[in-house]
């Protein structure tokens, strides 16, 4: 990722779509820091103007040397050592002067890139916690993980060597080509007659290996995504001897890498001897010419030693230009994605009254409610019911239904589109998103636990808990004994994936987080159906003692745990097709009753 363009031997360039806008958005943002670029640009031209003087002094000692040793041969005079000397302690002062302003702008532009880097994963992070629900339905993961590491990382590294490089070599390139003609005007148009056939020769090589590179990059995802995928589910692999297979394909992946690899690194390598082989022609050229030009007594020798040097150096930055360019598309493609990000519609705040929560006591009303993903595809249609506090509601219809649609409505992840759903007589829409969501409690199908203790795990429900706060809900989940058979009880660490803990002890651990939150409504989505009996008849009985006088919604495959449910929601296929309690849907003989009869069929 740190390597820039074919020249570097690594990453392709990736193109902004629009160039121009991203661009524009970018100098917005450097514009913050528009004092520290100003001292980074007069230090990097400082530093770029010093070392460009060094061949031309370097050239005079040449010179000094050559008339000293011509004297001495003529018995007129000999070196004058001093006056040499004199220009060495001038040079080195002058590339000690280039140092300081090089690692000067360089101190600078660092601490400008960091700073960029800290304020855009800032901005994104924040701008995560304003998108809406349903920019993560229509995202990956990775996706949205990319932004924050990669094109951050690729934005301002890239940044940082890219603004500083494109200053010198400009710098370098004019500052070279005026010395040139300082010295002699004939031999600098001999150099840039050459210049042409260089920038022929660069962009064939470009524009070849840029589609190996291209190449090497998709098929390295797809060695990564072929890696990651068998080595993830590694136990399904061998369950079902799936070992030669894999190793087939990877073999496929890895062959075409190869190829693809080996040519675009080729062809990047084949770019220093190249130029390399432009620079020696130069300098034959330099030295021809010149030498003539000696005859002719229109230059002296130093001054075509500091010109073989200028050409040198003239054909190199242009080789580096190349490159940068390359840099700067990487640097556009990763704002510009960056950008879109930080663009993308937020959650609008309708809320106008803000009413408070704390006095909400969990009665819950659906009136003529109307939703659906799509505003073309409606799959809730004036669907009504009231819920007293305290009461169990089920969920319940045969995968992808639509049972979970209905829990997003009432955390407002989405608004209906017409209707409402009401709490103690307020529409949710009045109050703030967030201060209505800390009126749920969720215990999910997928557990989710952080890297920490198990305290600290608990604690998340309520980050102001005291450690006895903690036990005394993990002794009404059932699962403090458990806690306290582990080497370090409370204070024993975690991983993410909590590989040391069962699935089951994983889901009492998140019911008592939510006993310890005490939520006024309670949202139980499938929590037992990945566990054995006997961890479900635990975690059945510590959610049990979790919805005692708390309105819960409960989505449930299994329909044997929501018999007591004071009101079942029947859903097929994005409807509800049904409502009533457990004997009432039984005696109607209809799509329940079918779904569950089926699950006791022999």
């Amino acid at each position: 990722m740190n390597n820039h363009g074919p020249g570097a031997g690594r990453t392709p360039v990736t193109k902004a779509k629009d160039s121009k806008g991203t661009s524009l958005k970018l100098f917005t943002l450097l514009k913050q820091y528009k004092v520290s670029l100003f001292i980074v640009i007069l230090f990097a031209i400082g530093s770029t103007i010093f070392t460009i003087i060094g061949p031309k002094i370097l050239g005079n000692i040449t010179t000094e040397i050559f008339n000293g040793l011509m004297l001495k041969i003529s018995g007129t005079g000999s070196i004058d050592f001093d006056k040499i000397n004199g220009i060495i302690i001038t040079l080195v002062l002058l590339y000690l002067v280039s140092l300081l302003f090089s690692f000067l702008q360089g101190f600078i532009m660092s601490n400008v890139s960091a700073k960029i880097s800290y304020r855009l994963r800032t901005d994104l992070i924040e701008k995560i916690n304003r998108l809406p629900m349903k920019f993560f339905d229509t995202k990956t993961h990775g996706e949205v993980l990319s932004r924050i590491t990669n094109d951050v990382d690729t934005l301002t590294q890239s940044l940082n060597q890219s603004i500083t490089q494109i200053i010198a070599s400009i710098a370098t390139l004019v500052g070279i080509f005026i010395m040139m003609i300082s010295i002699n005007i004939p031999m600098a148009i001999v150099v840039l007659l050459i210049v042409p056939f260089c920038m022929m020769v660069l962009g064939m090589v470009i524009k070849k290996s840029q589609a190996y590179f291209v190449s090497q990059q998709a098929l390295l995802g797809d060695m990564n995504g072929h890696v990651e995928e068998i080595y993830g589910g590694h136990d399904i692999v061998k369950a079902f001897n799936g070992e030669e297979k894999a190793g087939v394909r990877f073999n496929e992946i890895n062959h075409d890498l190869y190829h693809s690899a080996w040519k675009s690194q080729f062809l990047s390598t084949m770019m220093h001897p190249i130029m390399g082989f432009i620079g020696n022609l130069s300098y034959v050229v330099v030295s021809i010419f010149g030498s003539y030009m000696v005859i002719k007594d229109k230059i002296v020798v130093g001054d075509i030693l500091s010109f073989t040097q200028y050409s040198r150096t003239f054909m190199q930055q242009i080789s580096q230009l190349s490159q940068i360019m390359n840099m700067v598309q990487q640097t556009l493609a990763a704002s510009e994605r960056v950008f879109e990000f930080l663009a993308e519609p937020e959650e609008v705040d309708t809320t106008k009254k803000k009413l408070p929560v704390s006095t909400i006591k969990g009665n819950i009303d659906f009136d003529h409610v109307h939703f659906g993903y799509n505003e073309d595809h409606i799959i809730i249609n004036d669907f009504s019911a009231k819920v007293k506090s305290g009461a169990k509601v089920a969920i319940v219809g045969p995968t992808g239904a639509g049972k979970s649609t209905m829990i997003k409505l009432l955390m407002r992840f989405y608004d209906v589109n017409s209707g409402s759903i009401k709490v103690d007589g307020h529409d949710i829409r009045d109050f703030d998103r967030q201060e209505l969501r800390s009126l749920f409690g969720m215990v999910l199908q997928d557990t989710w636990l952080f890297s920490g203790t198990i305290a600290d795990n608990i604690r998340y429900g309520k980050l102001d808990a005291t450690l006895d706060e903690v036990k005394e809900a993990c002794k009404t989940a059932s699962v403090d004994h458990f806690i306290k058979t582990l080497p370090d009880g409370y204070d024993m660490l975690i991983n993410e994936d909590a590989d040391n803990i069962s699935g089951g002890q994983k889901q009492l651990l998140t019911i008592a987080r939510v006993i310890l939150a005490d939520p006024k409504i309670l949202i139980l989505d499938e929590a037992t159906s990945s566990v054995d009996t006997r961890t479900e008849l635990l975690i059945q009985e510590a959610m049990d003692k979790l919805m005692e006088g708390r309105t819960s919604f409960i989505i449930a495959h299994r329909l044997s745990t929501i018999k007591n449910a004071d009101l079942i929601i029947v859903m097929n296929e994005g409807d509800i097709v049904e409502t009533g309690n457990h004997e009432a849907l039984l005696a109607k003989d209809g799509f329940y009753a079918k779904l569950y009869n089926s699950q006791f069929a022999v």
